[in-house]
Formats: structure tokens, C-alpha cells, sequence
């Protein structure tokens, strides 16, 4: 059974740090493209940022410089380094896994990033 959990969110005020994680069970993790995505509420979920199977990164451009997305393929985690946060940045932040084919997806369960003075 796949299973991709998400930690390390919470509550931090503007220009503060947090760090995600995402550990993956029953997938071979370093095949996988990975991703960050994010929703607030009322809004689409969005990607943040995604990391491929060889390493190649992309952000969108809200994050870049804030930002680093990263994977550790001996202990199948990911993780998202969010430094200089704003408000703008409280969502839910969901990680992402696919092998670039049909029905080969899978989500986590979200957690919570709020950002607040």
C-alpha cells in the first residue's frame, strides 16, 4: 500500500522558517518525480515546486529564492525548505508523486502552513 505523509507544518509569523517532509512507503521513491503543491482556501490547488527522479528542480516564481526543494532517496523523503515566509504562503501543503504515466499519482494528506502575525 502506497502511503505519502506529510509533516513539520504549523504556525509561524512573517519572515519565519519551516521545514516539510514527506516520507513515502510502498513506491521504489527514487523512480518517482516529486512535488509540492499548495491550497488555500477558496483557491485551486496549486504546485509549488517539484523535484525530478534525477535531481532537476523547478519553483514557481512566488517561492524561488525562498524556497529549496529536496529528496533523500535512502530514506524515500522528501522535503521542503520554506525560509522568509509571508502570509500569502499559509495554505495546505500537499506532496506529490508520479512516474510521468497514467494512474501511477499519489497524494498526501495535507498539512496545514500558516503564516501570521
Amino acid at each position: 500500500q502506497v502511503q505519502l505523509a506529510e509533516s513539520g507544518g504549523g504556525s509561524v509569523q512573517p519572515g519565519g522558517s519551516l521545514r516539510l517532509s514527506c516520507a513515502a512507503s510502498g513506491i521504489i521513491f527514487r523512480l518517482y518525480f516529486l512535488g509540492w503543491y499548495r491550497q488555500a482556501p477558496g483557491n485551486q490547488r496549486d504546485l509549488v515546486a517539484f523535484i525530478t527522479s534525477d535531481g532537476s528542480t523547478n519553483y514557481t516564481d512566488s517561492v524561488k529564492g525562498r524556497f529549496t526543494i529536496s529528496r533523500d532517496n535512502r530514506r524515500n523523503t522528501m522535503y521542503l525548505q520554506m525560509n522568509s515566509l509571508k502570509p500569502e504562503d499559509t495554505a495546505v501543503y500537499y506532496c506529490y508523486a508520479d512516474l510521468r504515466a497514467p494512474l501511477t499519482d499519489y497524494w498526501g494528506q495535507g498539512t496545514q502552513v500558516t503564516v501570521s502575525s
